[in-house]
């Protein structure tokens, strides 16, 4: 939403009543701002935990098919193979939309075009886990289910929305 100042009956002109050009303040900015640090601190969460389970630590899980089984909702490897490149993908996308929401920079388009194609993922995730709310997934276990209804696909439509107003 936008907020015009010093708007007159030239609003073909663009100028004040003076004038004077028009400050155009845009208002729902701080908004998107924080929305964008928020998908970019999530991120970087993410990014830090998977490097936490390429260690082979496998916190908050007993054992490595525990684990598997609560994130995903079936039986992966969770070794360094696998995770490392996650956490350089989703490192290398928290510093994208970061520098995309604070709008610096001489290089505006890739930063912004990271964001959507966050956006875009997030939102897919969210989309697949609707389904996977409704539908169900076979062999997903006991704790899956619950995680993808009350976490994971919540998180997903919110912070995938911030991400997408981000992009803009």
């Amino acid at each position: 939403m936008l907020l015009l100042l010093g708007v007159s009956a030239r609003f073909g002109a663009g100028l004040g009543t003076e004038g004077n050009p028009m400050a155009v303040i845009d208002i729902e900015r701080p908004r998107t701002i924080i929305g964008g640090h928020g998908v970019a601190a999530l991120l970087a969460v993410l990014a830090l935990v998977h490097l936490y389970w390429a260690t082979g630590l496998t916190w908050p899980a007993a054992d490595e098919r525990a684990l598997s089984l609560a994130v995903l909702g079936s039986v992966v490897s969770f070794g360094p193979a696998v995770v490392l490149p996650l956490a350089a993908l989703e490192g290398c996308a928290a510093f994208a939309v970061a520098l995309h929401a604070r709008g610096t920079g001489r290089r505006r388009g890739i930063p912004r075009l990271v964001t959507a194609a966050v956006a875009a993922g997030i939102l897919l995730r969210g989309a697949v886990g609707l389904v996977w709310i409704v539908v169900g997934k076979d062999g997903s276990g006991a704790a899956f289910p619950w995680l993808n209804a009350l976490v994971y696909t919540p998180l997903c439509l919110v912070f995938g929305a911030a991400a997408l107003r981000a992009a803009r």
